[in-house]
């Protein structure tokens, strides 16, 4: 069972397609089989996404929503929150980490990754600050 991890450098909060480097490892690892891709990212401050990579306006207007939905804690109505010690940006990315994935499965036909015509892979980077972040690749036949 074929495992691999690639690490993104990311600049700050939003969506990093990592599409091709999933495929590349399928097609080497599926060996033009059928079977499943997980992909798991091994931190709690960023998720995982199959989302639209046709519009980039789809990646602003979900960055836009999740910052609505979770603002800072340095906003009056996260008053509540007690984990500050990383930053105002820390417990918000824990929290859309949370409401979102940290594991995705791919079923893979013929080699190739059975995505849809306008889906990609994507790293949901919740902090304000650049981190590189590791995502381990593992495919089952």
């Amino acid at each position: 069972m074929p495992q691999t991890a690639i690490t993104l450098s990311t600049h700050g909060q939003g969506l990093y397609e990592f599409t091709d480097e999933a495929a590349e490892f399928v097609r080497t690892a599926a060996a033009g089989g059928e079977g499943l891709l997980t992909v798991f990212v091994r931190h709690t401050s960023c998720s995982l996404l199959i989302q639209e990579n046709a519009d980039p306006d789809v990646k602003t207007d979900l960055k836009t929503f999740f910052s609505r939905l979770v603002p800072p804690s340095s906003d009056p109505s996260m008053r509540w929150v007690v984990h500050t010690m990383e930053g105002p940006d820390d417990m918000p990315a824990h929290i859309k980490s949370a409401l979102t994935q940290v594991s995705i499965g791919i079923p893979v036909t013929y080699g190739r990754l059975a995505l849809g015509t306008w889906q990609g892979i994507y790293l949901f980077e919740h902090r304000d600050r650049p981190h590189r972040r590791e995502i381990v690749l593992h495919f089952s036949a």
